[in-house]
């Protein structure tokens, strides 16, 4: 199975965990020229940009510290383009979630980061 065809298992694998502990998923990998998030969805009074990650084993480390500060600026930039073409001003709370799937099993940490502000 190629990459492509793996992350889209593991995205569909974490939708369908997320939305059965009550959140619901609005898109599946919106892209635009700054990047690309794998999840966004509505959870509690937050709208909620998730990035996922995918490890059948730990020779590529764990699955949730592969989310560092350079992903988490680039996921930044994607949701703040999300929020501008859907008209969606700061008055909407949002989240950053990240979904980790090592070996098969779910581990989700909500609020896993902070906004980073872009510098233009």
């Amino acid at each position: 199975m190629n990459k492509r065809k793996v992350g889209a298992a593991g995205e569909q694998l974490a939708a369908k965990y997320l939305t059965e502990h009550g959140m619901k998923i609005i898109a599946f990998n919106f892209r635009c020229r700054q990047g690309e998030i794998d999840l966004i969805g509505y959870h509690q009074a937050y709208l909620v940009f998730v990035e996922v990650k995918y490890r059948t084993g730990t020779e590529k480390g764990y699955a949730i510290a592969a989310v560092g500060h350079a992903k988490q600026r680039k996921i930044c930039q994607v949701a703040d383009y999300y929020r501008f073409i859907h008209g969606l001003g700061e008055s909407v709370s949002i989240r950053y979630d990240v979904v980790g799937i090592q070996d098969g099993k779910v581990e989700w940490i909500q609020n896993a980061f902070s906004h980073i502000y872009a510098h233009y």
